[in-house]
């Protein structure tokens, strides 16, 4: 209360973290930075002493679970459905972190919500949240105002999409990173077998990404199936040796040619 009697109520937004993979460890650390968040508990199943945990209640019995105003579920796809059923019932939101899963398999008896960060998440790499975009979806303006509210608390970039359009969100994300990433694999694996290193690739690869940032991809396509060099091409099919790799090399070859228009 001030000195003209007015109430003010605090907004801070407690949260409990449902599980303490990739996602879910730098969604802890992300909410424990910002200023309006309370992490009440994180449900951690191995529930062993964890450092990083230290501040921060631990569980690993479901029945255990405090309250909260949101519950950010972060465990594997699949499942999110069997898991929602064992969360006790209350007013709080239940929201997961899947990229293709349907808001709709968050169990009836909740308030359901989804709250996506759409970015690759590894342990031992920091991840700067405050430009991570975060897609929320609510049955309710007030629960969808209580996602933005805490969504806005750790990235200026919050968007409020449809399960429909995160699928398809999703889908996309898996070519630029999972895909992309096993071609890197690939790419590495050839230049090992000929005592050559990945390092000079990295400036390339640091080149193309740019490029893809600031430019349509298309626009910006190289390499000789786009300039139909068919020597080079099955030059570098004779070259590969693993019949997976060629398959995966004239797939691509072939999208790329039809893409911009030309046939080998």
């Amino acid at each position: 209360m001030n000195s003209s009697g007015v109430v003010y109520f605090s907004t801070m937004i407690k949260v409990i973290v449902l599980g303490y993979g990739n996602v879910g460890r730098h969604l802890v650390k992300a909410f424990q930075a910002a200023q309006d968040v309370e992490v009440v508990q994180v449900y951690h199943r191995s529930a062993q002493d964890d450092s990083e945990l230290s501040d921060v209640e631990i569980t690993s019995d479901i029945s255990e679970i405090k309250v909260a105003d949101v519950y950010v579920i972060a465990i594997p796809d699949d499942e999110i459905e069997g898991f929602s059923k064992q969360i006790p019932k209350n007013d709080g939101i239940v929201v997961h972190t899947s990229g293709s899963v349907s808001i709709q398999k968050i169990h009836d008896t909740h308030q359901k919500g989804i709250f996506y960060p759409l970015q690759t998440f590894s342990k031992d790499r920091t991840v700067d949240f405050s430009t991570v975009p975060i897609c929320i979806e609510a049955q309710s303006e007030r629960d969808l105002e209580t996602l933005r509210t805490l969504a806005e608390s750790i990235s200026v970039s919050v968007h409020h999409i449809t399960s429909v359009e995160r699928r398809k969100l999703h889908l996309a994300a898996v070519f630029v990173n999972n895909f992309s990433n096993h071609l890197y694999h690939i790419s590495e694996e050839i230049l090992l077998e000929n005592n050559l290193s990945f390092d000079l690739l990295k400036p390339l690869l640091r080149e193309t990404t740019e490029k893809a940032i600031i430019s349509k991809p298309a626009e910006v396509q190289t390499g000789p199936a786009v300039r139909n060099d068919e020597q080079t091409i099955e030059q570098h099919l004779e070259l590969l040796r693993n019949k997976k790799y060629r398959k995966i090399y004239k797939a691509i070859t072939k999208s790329i040619t039809a893409t911009h228009g030309k046939k080998l």
